[in-house]
């Protein structure tokens, strides 16, 4: 489990930029023990801010407050420089040193990258937000073409891991634009993921008119019953040695996203007016994806998820290995 240190008190510094995402059989708990895990403490005083790569999904709203909401944005907006990509390029933009931090699929995760302890975007069950659309007659043991929605490298890897090593097939994958009537007339199911899978849970009874009867599965929740630990979709990283001409240090780091993700779950009911004019999806779901389908906390079942998961990605050569985790410390 990664150590946190004593949170320092904030400080006025220059601004830091760095990037953000924003979606059974064999139920026996795997209880694997961890890998060895490294920490890194190469955060060096400097004057350029961090720079930040952000997306606008509903899942990163709460981490995301004290970035675009008073009293502390603008302190932040000292530190700190967003700017707006798609889920599946923040982890592009920071392996290539055009961001310092990213909230980026745990898939995308390099041995040169270091999570930042204490955020996530995970779930404990069901997520909502990562639907596999199978369309009749099909069950998940029959489908051979998946037409996939390319928003977040891990929901992809997750299904993967799903067909080869949990059900032995090996389905293809077609990249497609995520439009659920569009996907699942060209395949025998449709990868949904992030807004467009609330999207299409809302819509459900038009898309099966059209289409005809289809089984959805929630891919978290298929994740949770095979191995009994939490889904993890995306957690902060950074690239230690990009900040060395930044002005913060890796526990202001830590404690100014551990606080953003504290007061953004104290105002969910303001998230909850702010996204209601921005997606199709009722208020009363908005408020249960980001209070119960969505967890925030990077707790040691959520490492022992990426381990597990990175090991599977691996044994079905989904993913490259990953012997070890590195945690900024």
């Amino acid at each position: 489990m990664p150590h946190m240190l004593p949170v320092s008190a904030l400080q006025q510094g220059s601004p830091m930029t760095f990037f953000i995402l924003v979606k059974a059989n064999n139920r026996t708990p795997h209880t694997r023990a961890p890998r060895r895990i490294h920490y890194t403490t190469s955060l060096r005083p400097s004057s350029h801010p961090v720079r930040v790569a952000a997306i606008s999904f509903l899942n990163p709203a709460p981490l995301m407050w004290d970035f675009e909401h008073p009293p502390l944005a603008a302190t932040l907006a000292h530190r700190y420089k967003l700017h707006s990509t798609l889920p599946s390029l923040c982890a592009d933009e920071l392996l290539a040193g055009r961001a310092d931090l990213g909230l980026i699929p745990i898939a995308s995760l390099t041995p040169s990258l270091a999570i930042v302890p204490g955020c996530t975007i995970a779930s404990l069950d069901r997520v909502r937000s990562i639907q596999l659309i199978v369309k009749h007659p099909h069950t998940l043991n029959s489908v051979r073409i998946i037409a996939a929605d390319t928003a977040s490298r891990s929901s992809r890897a997750y299904a993967e891991i799903l067909f080869r090593h949990f059900l032995g097939t090996d389905p293809a994958f077609l990249p497609a634009p995520a439009d659920p009537i569009a996907m699942l007339r060209q395949a025998d199911a449709a990868l949904l993921i992030g807004d467009p899978a609330l999207l299409a849970l809302e819509r459900r009874e038009h898309i099966e008119h059209t289409i005809g009867p289809c089984l959805w599965f929630d891919l978290a929740h298929e994740w949770h019953t095979r191995t009994g630990l939490p889904w993890v979709a995306a957690v902060w990283a950074v690239r230690s040695e990009s900040l060395g001409s930044n002005h913060i240090t890796a526990s202001q780091m830590i404690e100014d996203l551990t606080l953003s993700r504290e007061h953004g779950l104290a105002h969910i009911d303001d998230l909850v007016r702010e996204w209601t004019p921005r997606i199709a999806v009722a208020p009363t779901t908005i408020r249960e994806y980001l209070t119960h389908n969505i967890h925030y906390t990077l707790t040691p079942d959520c490492i022992r998820t990426i381990e597990l998961f990175r090991r599977y990605a691996a044994e079905s050569h989904t993913l490259p290995p990953l012997p070890n985790l590195n945690f900024l410390t």
